[in-house]
This record gives C-alpha cells, sequence and structure tokens, in this order.
C-alpha cells in the first residue's frame, strides 16, 4: 500500500449506525490538522431509523469512495451494525486494481476480512466516534500507519500469557463479528496468522460458546498465536459461570502449544492503537515482555 503524502484526499463514509455531526467535525479537523484533504459521503450524518442512511445510501456512499480515483484512504465514521448489509451490494474490482485503505474496527471488522480475502491490508483503527477519548497513542499510531510508518509494540509481562515465538499474517477484530462470519462465504484461511480479538459488553458463558465455535471451525488449529485485546464490561450471570475472561480463553487453548498475550491495546478501549491486517507479523512472549513486530 503507498503511503500517504500531505494534501491526499481522505474519505469519511458511515456504512453502519447514524453519527452525530460533532464527531465528523472533530474529525475532519483532525485530518486536516495532519495535512489531509477531506471528502466526505453525502450520506455521512444522515439517519434512517438506526442507521445514517438506507441500506442503498450507505452502500453508495462507500462505493464512490472506494472508486474514487483520487482518494488514498477510507475512514469509516463508527460500528455499531450495518456492514454485513451492504457488503455483497459492493463492486469491489477498482479497489482491487487500485487498492486503498479502509480504516475502523468494532462492525467494520467485516470489511477488514473481505480485503483480507483479497490479500490485500487494511488498518483496524478508532473512529471519529472515539477520536476526542482516544489515547495520543491511539491517534498518532494510526496517522503513522498511514504514512507508511510500521512501529513495532512493545508491552509488559502479564502472568496470563502463554509464553513463546511465531509469525504469520495478522487478522482479526471483533470477536461477535468473526464469530458471526465463521461458515459463511467470508470465512477467511486462518493457516499461518496471528489471530488478534477483542470485545465488548458480552456474557461470558457467551466468549465460551463463541470461542467453543473458533475451536470446533478448526481456527485454533490453524492460527500461530493469539492477541487478546480489550475484553471490555464483559458480564457475568447471576449463577457464576465460575472463571474470568482470560480463564475462559486459556481453556481453548490447552492443547495448542502457541504464544498468548493479554491486554493488548487494541478495541473498545481509549488506547486503540493501530493494526495493519493482512501485513505479517512476528509475535514474541517471555516471561519479562511482548513484543509485536512488522517483518
Amino acid at each position: 500500500m503507498t503511503p500517504l503524502q500531505k494534501g491526499d484526499l481522505v474519505a469519511i463514509v458511515a456504512p453502519a449506525k447514524s453519527i452525530e455531526k460533532k464527531f465528523i467535525t472533530y474529525a475532519v479537523e483532525l485530518f486536516e490538522k495532519q495535512g489531509y484533504k477531506i471528502w466526505l459521503g453525502l450520506h455521512v450524518l444522515d439517519q434512517f431509523n438506526y442507521f445514517s442512511g438506507t441500506d442503498d445510501e450507505r452502500c453508495s456512499d462507500f462505493q464512490e469512495a472506494l472508486d474514487h480515483p483520487d482518494v488514498k484512504a477510507i475512514v469509516c465514521a463508527r460500528g455499531g451494525y450495518g456492514a454485513i448489509r451492504i457488503i455483497d451490494r459492493l463492486q469491489w474490482a477498482s479497489f482491487i486494481r487500485s487498492p486503498k485503505w479502509i480504516i475502523g474496527f468494532s462492525d467494520i471488522t467485516v470489511f477488514h476480512q473481505r480485503v483480507f480475502r483479497y490479500e490485500l491490508e487494511s488498518i483496524h483503527a478508532s473512529m471519529p466516534l472515539n477520536f476526542e477519548q482516544n489515547s495520543t497513542e491511539a491517534l498518532s499510531t494510526l496517522f503513522e500507519v498511514l504514512a507508511g510508518d510500521f512501529q513495532p509494540f512493545s508491552l509488559p509481562y502479564n502472568p496470563c500469557n502463554k509464553t513463546g515465538k511465531s509469525q504469520g499474517k495478522l487478522v482479526g477484530g471483533n470477536l461477535s463479528i468473526l464469530y458471526s462470519l465463521l461458515g459463511t462465504d467470508e470465512k477467511i484461511d486462518f493457516n499461518n496468522t496471528i489471530l488478534f480479538i477483542e470485545e465488548i459488553g458480552e456474557q461470558l458463558y457467551h466468549l465460551d460458546r463463541m470461542l467453543f465455535a473458533f475451536s470446533k471451525a478448526g481456527v485454533f488449529d490453524k492460527i500461530k498465536g493469539l492477541i487478546v485485546g480489550g475484553m471490555t464490561g464483559m458480564k457475568d450471570t447471576e449463577i457464576s459461570i465460575g472463571m474470568n475472561y482470560q480463564e475462559i480463553i486459556l481453556s481453548h487453548l490447552t492443547y495448542h502449544n502457541l504464544p498468548v498475550c493479554f491486554d493488548f491495546p487494541v478495541g473498545h478501549i481509549d488506547d486503540n492503537r493501530a493494526l495493519v491486517i493482512g501485513k505479517t507479523v512476528e509475535l514474541i512472549v517471555t516471561n519479562t515482555n511482548t513484543t509485536l513486530n512488522y517483518v
């Protein structure tokens, strides 16, 4: 993917839930301060029930951004729900011929998985809805990646980690979205990948259920490492399942010899740092720290 230059055009579209104007205004100012020009989707501030416009309107904006010859990156305004409703309506031919960054997380995992199937890269990163609350590092890593600067990550030791060293293409995103795509025509080949997951507001028993689906689909037999990001607001039932989320995740990896790291700064957290899906990475988990390097 070609690094962005000052003056390049960045599109902001809203392919899922509706968003208030103040978040878009802040995002426009943020990108302009970085030297980029902004193209706004026609329906970015619309609302149709839950969504930022009808399926046709959201699809039209995204398609125009995909096809626009001058747009170098597409920033999704927010997640929520809606990407899956338009993914098959989109025509990807011009994007495949002339790739551009697609940026976002949460529901935008749908687009990331499609792009990975095309053997291209995309950016799992924060979105306009969250920019004001994000950490300095969350925003700086986004702009570094856009400029072609792929910095390594270094994290402190976590007692839940499983040590090891591995290499593979980085895949992942929101666990519920990844789970919803298992067994569909959107499924990806998990062979020789490093998988990262994040989640928000799920019941612990449902986390266990989703991980059983991954296990029974053979995902854990194929991946070379697991990165666990923010598991925000996880909930237990009145009669407890008896495990925390770390214990649930590790229970599915008992017989898999692969490195696992917890508390990676990615997901529904303020410190949601940019990760490049589709890029080859090296994951090293030791008894003193964890590093993730782009290869």
